[in-house]
């Protein structure tokens, strides 16, 4: 009796069907190991590729994130770069005259080693301030016109247009003061203020300057209205606005401050323009007093004498002098207008 359960239990443990205590065949488990190990190395190198591929991301966005800060770095030492180097040239006449008689005086003999700036200084404001003056209102109503008032089919053929005068080289819109605007102000303009005037003035270069800011401020004002949400103006219109009145009270005031920055780009590019102006404005060293008398830029002044004159002692660090005085009144300038900008923006947030 016992040998026959004995049997039964051998026959049961070796049956295909019994297997191990766990109902598995003894020899299922190596097979499933041998099918399993190629799988799970396969996951594995996959994991390990997977975990390679995003350290070397990590390693590249911070090689990106250095590379970005050495080049703003550069990009800010070539602007101290540039503005060690003018005064270093700029020593030797420093040393001749004081600072305040070189800002203050009229006197302008080279060959006696007198350099007086305050007549080219001047120049440079009245072209600017003229320039500014004729182009800011015109500026701002094309661009009203362009971005609120004006028609689809219209928008695609003004927006070219105005961007091509940003392309026409200088030389062309002081050929064309030449040819135009100097008869205009001598012949029909001039005559009504004064005695007598050739043309050749700062009026002739404002207007000259003028025309060429045009396209600058007319592309960066129309881009600032065109960030303005549509719901204000929407907002304004229903409760019963005009047109005029959402403009007024809610575009313009909205962009104040985009406007401000177009100035401050105009007025940058009007101190440094000069072949225009070395054209129309008379090149005469002396302080205008009027906008038909004759003016002489600082940028005429460096571009009309470098390497001219270089055998008169002082005069080419006295036009050094010259391009760090026009290099720090627009660092000056961008600074100042930049503090104004920072609080304006802070007042209309608040």
């Amino acid at each position: 009796m016992i040998d026959t359960v004995n049997k039964s239990e051998h026959k049961r443990d070796s049956s295909p069907e019994g297997g191990s205590k766990h109902g598995l065949n003894p020899t299922q488990p190596v097979a499933d190991k041998d099918k399993q190990a190629p799988a799970s190395g396969f996951f594995y190198s996959l994991f390990n590729g997977k975990q390679k591929i995003y350290r070397f991301r990590l390693l590249k966005d911070k090689l990106i994130a250095k590379l970005m800060l050495v080049l703003t770095v550069v990009s800010v030492l070539i602007l101290a770069f540039i503005g060690v180097g003018l005064y270093y040239h700029s020593i030797p006449i420093l040393h001749k005259q004081s600072l305040v008689q070189l800002l203050t005086s009229s006197v302008w003999k080279p060959l006696k080693g007198l350099f007086g700036f305050y007549p080219f200084i001047m120049g440079t404001l009245w072209v600017t301030a003229i320039s500014i003056i004729i182009a800011l209102p015109l500026c701002l109503l094309t661009a009203l016109y362009i971005t609120e008032y004006a028609p689809l089919r219209i928008k695609r053929i003004l927006s070219p247009f105005v961007n091509l005068l940003s392309g026409i080289p200088p030389v062309i819109f002081g050929v064309w003061g030449v040819l135009f605007i100097i008869p205009l102000i001598q012949d029909h303009i001039a005559p009504h203020f004064v005695e007598f005037s050739t043309g050749y003035s700062v009026l002739a270069g404002g207007i000259v300057l003028a025309v060429m800011i045009f396209p600058l401020i007319v592309s960066i004002i129309t881009e600032v209205f065109r960030t303005i949400p549509q719901d204000l103006r929407d907002a304004s219109l229903s409760l019963g606005a005009t047109r005029w009145e959402t403009t007024r009270k809610v575009v313009l005031r909205k962009a104040l401050p985009g406007i401000i920055a177009a100035l401050v780009l105009a007025i940058s590019r009007a101190f440094g323009e000069t072949i225009a102006v070395l054209m129309v404005c008379g090149n005469n060293a002396a302080v205008p007093h009027s906008v038909f008398d004759p003016g002489y830029p600082l940028p005429a002044l460096i571009a009309n004498n470098y390497g001219d004159m270089m055998s008169i002692p002082l005069y080419d660090s006295a036009l050094m002098f010259a391009a760090l005085l026009l290099f720090v009144i627009i660092l000056l300038f961008n600074i100042i207008s930049r503090v104004i900008l920072s609080r304006l923006e802070r007042k209309l947030a608040a």
